[in-house]
């Protein structure tokens, strides 16, 4: 968890000016990203993927990704301050509580960016669930925390901003739930099982269809 502001005045001059740079270079990249994802959809598509899951899968990949290193980026990047650990639960959420409402901002919507659209695309591209995501986004955020620790970025590694990010992966996938639960493979998996479960169901009914036809012919 980065140290609060204001510490100095040219802190958060630099904090910003380092965010800012962040994210227009992502904006710039985006193109690059979309021509990465039609070249995926390309090579799945000549592979003899349906169009629909070529697609998806491919958008999919490169979201994930692209919508998280610039984050990562941010959050592992040097700053002035000594560091350390916080394990308390809630404790660095009861004190930003106090703090002013720029930090209060940074802080929150910071740490549920971090891991956002991997929750918003890692659904649409695995066949995971909510508390599936909501973890994988508690481990990918706890290495993180751990990296901030050992090389000495001067950030406070935080149990709260563990919880944060996770609650953040979650937030993404429940944003995207309408398209993942719906999705083709999705789709084509539940009529499987409606076909195998009629299946079942007519192969009771014969059964027992047989076994009474039986019945009457040894009493005939």
């Amino acid at each position: 968890m980065p140290p609060p502001f204001p510490l100095a005045f040219g802190a958060p001059l630099a904090v910003n000016a380092l965010e800012s740079t962040t994210m227009l270079v992502s904006l710039a990249l985006v193109p690059l990203g979309l021509l990465l994802a039609w070249a995926l959809a390309s090579v799945r598509l000549r592979r003899g993927v349906p169009s629909p899951t070529a697609w998806r899968h491919s958008i999919a990949e490169v979201g994930m990704v692209a919508g998280t290193l610039p984050w990562l980026f941010l959050v592992l990047t040097p700053r002035g301050g000594s560091g350390g650990v916080q394990l308390v639960p809630f404790a660095d959420l009861v004190d930003l509580a106090s703090a002013d409402p720029r930090t209060i901002v940074e802080q929150l919507v910071g740490n549920l960016l971090l891991f956002f659209l991997a929750g918003v695309f890692v659904p649409l591209r695995f066949k995971v669930g909510l508390w599936a995501v909501f973890l994988g986004g508690a481990v990918g955020a706890s290495l993180v925390e751990t990296a901030q620790f050992a090389f000495g970025t001067g950030r406070v590694a935080s149990v709260d901003d563990v919880l944060l990010n996770a609650v953040g992966a979650l937030l993404g996938a429940l944003a995207s739930r309408h398209w993942w639960r719906s999705s083709p493979a999705l789709a084509a998996e539940r009529a499987e099982t409606a076909v195998l479960r009629s299946a079942g169901r007519d192969w009771r009914v014969t059964s027992f269809e047989v076994s009474r036809g039986t019945d009457r012919a040894a009493r005939c």
